[in-house]
């Protein structure tokens, strides 16, 4: 089957936080947004057929997490990444960020540190100062490339720090860590006893043929300290599903954590999250490849015309995600200016780098999972916003 992800699909009053609500966030109702993690692209037919005859039943009680349920798990990460996981390591958590919090909570105590490597995924930061956790920043360096981790720093800071939050494809810059660059990040964390929870919520997510590697799937000791974080709502479009994957191997971690999923009584799944997780799985596989030929068209045309059009906004090609991050500091203005630009001028959201840490300080995040005459108008907005500024 073909898809057509050229589709356009009317989002507004779905109560969808991308689109709704634009004018009492930022001012205005005329804005195309570019921001939030989300596609605007249907999800595959069979989970949309599959939810529909689910809701049709007309009886949503308490659901059972079947072998067949957990099979599908087991199986897409075998298909996927070539990892054999078993069905006890599994637990449920609402959300990646439900589990980065749990995890934060559990495993340390409080004013204890937590490596982080920004810019990053900004609620990394929020389950520190939620949970009174102090964020040892080890930030990314560019190597005139790409981002690449700065290890010799990582060797000298790490000493008292137990804990290392991963981000696994990299969000925002959109690396896919190597098994080499991984295995050496692993090896510093065994030598120093660094527990690790790997954020793989884009793992599906790759592109040019580069292949995800989970970080526990490299050898039995960093299996044993990892705690894999994954989810079907980035690779799907189902994130509204609330439904996320922590795959703990160690039984000890996973006896620590499941005693805190059970004691705020959020072990029982959503009906919708569970049916949602099992046909994606099972059936979703051949729409997800077609998805990623589609993206890799969009970031293609995308890098082409920022070069072309707008070459003082410097951005590489991603490994893997459908973010594009934008360094717009050759425009020697404030994150404030640039970001008003957008807003009023260009009438487009982008996320503003800043809340990545002060790594991302003049650089803004593009979503490029959209139709390719949405990304072609957001563009054209972009480039009008940045024209203003010159």
């Amino acid at each position: 089957m073909k898809y057509n992800f050229d589709e356009i699909i009317n989002r507004k009053d779905t109560d969808s936080i991308k689109w709704n609500n634009l004018d009492e966030t930022y001012g205005s109702d005329d804005l195309l947004p570019m921001w939030i993690a989300d596609m605007d692209f249907k999800s595959p037919q069979e989970v949309i057929d599959a939810l529909k005859e689910r809701a049709e039943h007309g009886v949503f009680g308490y659901v059972y997490k079947s072998d067949a349920f957990y099979n599908s798990i087991i199986n897409w990460v075998k298909r996927r990444y070539h990892w054999e996981i078993k069905k006890e390591w599994i637990l449920f958590t609402p959300g990646v960020v439900s589990g980065l919090n749990i995890g934060v909570r559990e495993l340390i105590g409080e004013n204890e540190k937590v490596l982080v490597q920004p810019p990053v995924y900004p609620p990394f930061y929020r389950v520190l100062d939620n949970n009174n956790r102090i964020a040892n920043n080890n930030p990314l360096i560019h190597d005139g490339e790409k981002f690449v981790m700065d290890f010799d720093s990582l060797e000298a800071q790490i000493d008292d720090t137990k804990l290392m939050m991963l981000c696994n494809p990299h969000n925002p810059v959109g690396r896919v860590w190597t098994k080499e660059e991984l295995t050496r990040l692993g090896d510093i964390c065994i030598k120093n006893d660094v527990i690790i929870i790997s954020d793989e919520i884009h793992g599906d997510f790759t592109l040019n043929g580069i292949k995800h590697t989970p970080m526990a799937s490299i050898s039995k000791e960093l299996e044993r300290r990892t705690i894999t974080l994954m989810a079907p709502s980035k690779t799907f479009n189902i994130a509204g599903l609330v439904t996320s994957v922590a795959i703990i191997p160690n039984e000890d971690l996973r006896n620590i954590y499941k005693r805190s999923i059970e004691e705020m009584e959020i072990d029982n799944m959503n009906i919708f999250g569970l049916l949602g997780i099992e046909v994606a799985y099972n059936y979703g596989e051949e729409w997800l490849n077609q998805l990623l030929e589609y993206v890799e068209g969009n970031i293609d045309y995308a890098i082409n015309y920022i070069n072309k059009n707008i070459p003082k906004v410097k951005v590489d090609k991603p490994d893997g995600t459908y973010l594009l991050w934008l360094d717009c500091r050759n425009l020697n203005k404030t994150a404030d200016e640039i970001n008003e630009a957008f807003l009023k001028v260009g009438k487009v959201i982008l996320n503003d780098g800043r809340p990545y840490g002060e790594q991302g300080d003049g650089f803004f995040r593009l979503n490029i999972g959209c139709p390719r005459s949405v990304l072609i108008d957001g563009l054209n907005r972009i480039e009008k916003a940045i024209q203003s500024l010159i």
